[in-house]
């Protein structure tokens, strides 16, 4: 017995000392990315002054004359997308989680969850495909445009691939809340509605919230498909359908022509490091929601 229970015990610190070092290599991972971006984008900054970086709506390193270096048009792309994506993924992505875990059959949600999961499984140069070869020319026939290639055209892309994401996700979510949650609900006379809208969604909030921010994360970071479909200029954009240049594809376009060590190849590091920020942002904000809604409602 004795033998026994030190075994169980060497195992259990085996695993315990697995998960540890899984835990460590990964924060030392997420440091090395940002000490090699940090490092190598600073650099720019000795060269180039921070708000002109920043604030300047001009993005041109090879120009004939003097280069401009300002990426705020860059960072409006990004936002917009990023914005007009959502708008599409949120609304869609929580209505199909709440069909999904509360409404739908049993056998049509076995059909329709592996199918959406699915599309998170499409490569994104073949929704890029898609959104230059039909989205794009549809898009300018119902608008009256010159060019498809635009934000809109983008967001809607985007908002497809982050779709998965969120409905996954808020799906997992709203199923895993106890039965006694809808059992309560409706004993009090609730409709079924006002159980999912007054009791579920509530209680799900947090990971709900969870979903949209790693879905902000998707399509801040999605490099290909925005690459094909967007239009890639750098003019500053007005509307959503001015075509527009994202930071990761402005990143995937500049990277391969610039000499290594030079100005330019800092400057689209540093662009590399504003996207970081923006990320961190992102989910500093959330885990300040999220924490809001936790002490706010409390079962």
């Amino acid at each position: 017995m004795i033998i026994t229970s030190n075994h169980r015990n060497i195992k259990e610190k085996f695993i315990e000392l697995f998960f540890s070092a899984t835990g460590i290599i990964a924060l030392l991972i997420l440091i090395g990315i940002f000490a090699f971006l940090f490092i190598t984008g600073i650099q720019t900054f000795t060269e180039i002054s921070l708000t002109e970086f920043l604030l300047g709506n001009e993005w041109n390193p090879a120009a004939y004359g003097e280069p401009k270096w300002g990426i705020l048009s860059l960072v409006i792309g990004t936002l917009i997308v990023t914005f007009g994506s959502l708008v599409i993924a949120i609304p869609l992505g929580i209505a199909s989680a709440v069909y999904l875990s509360e409404i739908a059959r049993p056998k049509i949600r076995e059909i329709i969850k592996p199918a959406i999961e699915m599309i998170a499984g499409i490569p994104s140069v073949v929704l890029g495909l898609i959104g230059i070869l039909f989205l794009s020319p549809l898009v300018a026939l119902i608008f009256g445009l010159s060019s498809g290639l635009n934000a809109f055209t983008s967001s809607i892309i985007v908002g497809i691939m982050v779709l998965p994401t969120i409905i996954s996700i808020s799906e997992d979510v709203l199923t895993s809340l106890p039965n006694e949650f809808r059992e309560a609900s409706l004993a009090l006379g609730a409709t079924k509605w006002q159980m999912i809208r007054m009791t579920l969604l509530p209680a799900a909030l947090s990971g709900i919230v969870a979903a949209i921010m790693l879905g902000i994360g998707r399509a801040i970071g999605e490099t290909m498909a925005i690459l094909m479909v967007a239009g890639n200029s750098i003019a500053m954009p007005v509307s959503f359908f001015d075509p527009v240049r994202p930071m990761t594809a402005n990143i995937a376009i500049e990277i391969k022509e610039v000499v290594k060590g030079s100005l330019h190849y800092e400057a689209l590091f540093a662009i590399g490091l504003v996207l970081f920020v923006m990320t961190f942002v992102v989910n500093l904000i959330s885990d300040v929601i999220i924490e809001k809604q936790v002490r706010g409602y409390k079962w």
